[in-house]
């Protein structure tokens, strides 16, 4: 108290703002311990309680968002959405999907599955039809499929026609089949007359259309015929899977298909009630009465959501991997690279591609000696050729190493995608996989006529003709753009002859499916881009047959960016489903689905990376394509 009064009032005042800092400063740290204790005993608890798996059980399928190969978002953001009921669009891995399916069709446990398809976006034809290839084999190993939407749109439709049994709400959409189509956004007008930006393109290939959005007002005829030519081979290709599956004539879907407005209009624009008709659904039924129908088939189980005795995919999975064996460690292993999104110069973490980051995976693998053999899954439309060139770098060194290479294309593998993957010994794609686009291209915008606007212009002094040449605030003299062109008519040489010496081929033969157009994986094995047909699970088979490995005698790896162990601590509480035992669900947890293609979004992206130039060189080259998911 002495002490307190000797204090000066400024001290007095000082002192009490440290007690206080360092009162908040332990209360922050108890409750942070506090927490950590409360998470701990949670996720205890939640394993300890955790039912065992029941024989005569529902496999629910239900995913939320986009199928992807690789997630793009951290656990930490994934696991506190999903605890506090936040259903932003979200993403399932594919490899999540396929292992789940897998491992059913061999548990006996396991009696049917219940396949919902409404939270489902977009997510790539051939990804799609890997997907539907696992629930034909579900199928096939007796367990009875039955699937069931609100509405259907083709994408979901294809998954769904696998089924058994499919069904439709009365007061739904039906299935809403309306071919396949690639538009996209044009800024020619808007740059050059409404913000005055000259764009000077720089591109090898009359196909390379990936440029064309910032200088047209309209896709060009050479790139309507390429894209029809593609897209049509899907199409025709969706509508014979669809057509087996469902027992139905492709002529009579084509029929329904174009006579929809005289059809739908007849049965007094009842889109359920046409679906019915049409054969692509087997009943229509509320969401109550198909559970009743899986209770009444199943084992009922009132407290149960679907009531019926039924798990979800993630709780599934949780008890897929609880029985692992763990002494696998050591086997000989497949390894399993992902590439998925615009491939850019640098660092990037999951769900993206770096060439530094990506090519530091691959030579993970190749330094690993537990490590025989090399998939690389490709789903990238491409972007940065020297990006594109240190990946393929490393899948080159993986071979010289010894370990073979098997590249597996997703749903689009598209120009810098197929430069990352010309060079492996064996490539796959599916049938209605994306890809080719070998061309290359640069941009580089100009904003004099902007600054002029504004009153704003640039003037100097340079040592040469050529210093501030390439300055976006002065006009593009004729040599600059020489010199560009003639930079990119060289990446194009050098991707084309990398091309045929990975290919066997004459560089003319590559030449001649090349320039810039695009493929489907069928058309692209018909002309000798692609090696075989097949998805991913095809691929790893290729990849330990090369290094000798027996059917089992080997694990697979999936060789990511590592996560930090509170990253890997949050991921295994949102499989466990901890943290939403502790928050309980939230008031908000509307799911709220956003269908809308972010294609403003896709172009302004490829613009900012085309008008980043490289530490070196004039133009950053861009082997890149806009190629469209459905």
């Amino acid at each position: 108290m002495n002490e307190a009064r000797r204090r000066g009032p400024i001290a007095r005042v000082l002192v009490g703002i440290w007690d206080a800092v360092n009162f908040s400063r332990r209360l922050v740290l108890n409750l942070l311990f506090l927490l950590l204790v409360v998470l701990f005993v949670a996720i205890l608890a939640s394993r300890e309680a955790a039912a065992p798996l029941l024989e005569r059980t529902t496999l629910v399928i239900a995913p939320e968002g986009r199928i992807v190969e690789q997630y793009s978002s951290d656990p930490t953001s994934r696991v506190l959405s999903r605890a506090m009921g936040q259903d932003s669009p979200g993403e399932v891995q594919l490899r999540d999907l396929l292992r789940a399916m897998d491992a059913a069709a061999k548990d006996d446990r396991i009696e049917r599955v219940y396949l919902r398809v409404d939270g489902l976006l977009p997510s790539g034809m051939a990804t799609m039809r890997e997907v539907a290839a696992g629930l034909r084999a579900l199928r096939e190993a007796g367990k009875q499929v039955i699937a069931y939407g609100q509405g259907m749109p083709q994408t979901s439709y294809l998954l769904a026609a696998q089924a058994d049994e499919v069904y439709v709400d009365p007061m739904g959409s039906g299935v809403v089949l309306e071919g396949l189509a690639s538009y996209g956004l044009y800024f020619g007008e808007a740059l050059r007359e409404k913000l005055d930006v000259d764009v000077h393109v720089f591109k090898v290939g009359e196909f390379k259309s990936a440029v064309e959005p910032y200088i047209l007002d309209a896709a060009s005829e050479e790139a309507k015929q390429a894209d029809f030519y593609w897209l049509n081979d899907i199409w025709q290709r969706y509508l014979a899977d669809i057509a087996q599956a469902r027992g139905l004539d492709v002529a009579r879907i084509q029929a329904d298909i174009d006579g929809m407005a005289d059809g739908i209009t007849a049965v007094g624009g009842d889109m359920a009630q046409y679906a019915l008709q049409g054969g692509l659904v087997d009943g229509l039924m509320t969401e109550q009465q198909v559970e009743a129908l899986l209770a009444e088939r199943g084992v009922a189980d009132a407290d149960a959501e679907h009531g019926v005795r039924s798990i979800d995919l993630d709780g599934y999975l949780a008890h897929v991997d609880n029985g692992a064996g763990s002494g696998l460690a050591r086997q000989p292993q497949v390894a399993v690279v992902v590439a998925e999104g615009m491939i850019v110069d640098g660092e990037r973490g999951r769900g993206s591609v770096g060439g530094v980051s990506t090519a530091a995976l691959l030579r993970e693998a190749r330094e690993d000696d537990d490590v025989r053999a090399v998939v690389l899954r490709v789903n990238s439309p491409g972007g940065s050729a020297y990006a594109s060139e240190q990946i393929n770098r490393e899948v080159e060194l993986l071979k010289e190493a010894g370990k073979p290479v098997v590249v597996s294309m997703g749903y689009v593998a598209a120009s810098g995608g197929y430069w990352i993957s010309m060079n492996s010994d064996r490539i796959y794609a599916d049938p209605s996989t994306i890809t080719g686009s070998i061309g290359v291209f640069g941009m580089v915008p100009n904003f004099t006529r902007t600054l002029d606007r504004f009153g704003v212009h640039s003037d100097g002094v340079g040592t040469t003709r050529y210093a501030g040449a390439f300055d976006l605030t002065r006009p593009m003299e004729a040599d600059v753009g020489r010199v560009i062109q003639a930079s990119v008519e060289h990446i194009y040489r050098n991707f084309v002859g990398k091309v045929a010496q990975g290919r066997g081929r004459a560089p003319e033969e590559i030449d001649a499916v090349a320039r810039g157009r695009v493929w489907s994986g069928a058309q692209a094995r018909d002309r000798g881009l692609v090696d075989e047909l097949g998805g991913l699970r095809d691929a790893i088979a290729d990849a330990a047959r090369r290094a000798e490995l027996a059917d089992d005698g080997f694990r697979v790896r999936y060789i990511e960016q590592p996560l930090s162990p509170f990253a890997q601590f949050l991921a295994g509480m949102g499989r466990s489903g901890a943290l939403a035992a502790l928050f309980g669900d939230s008031a908000f947890a509307q799911r709220m689905a956003v269908r809308a293609l972010p294609e403003m979004e896709r172009h302004l992206a490829a613009f900012e990376v085309a008008m980043d130039r490289p530490v070196a060189g004039p133009v950053r080259a861009m082997t890149y394509c806009f190629c469209p998911t459905f």
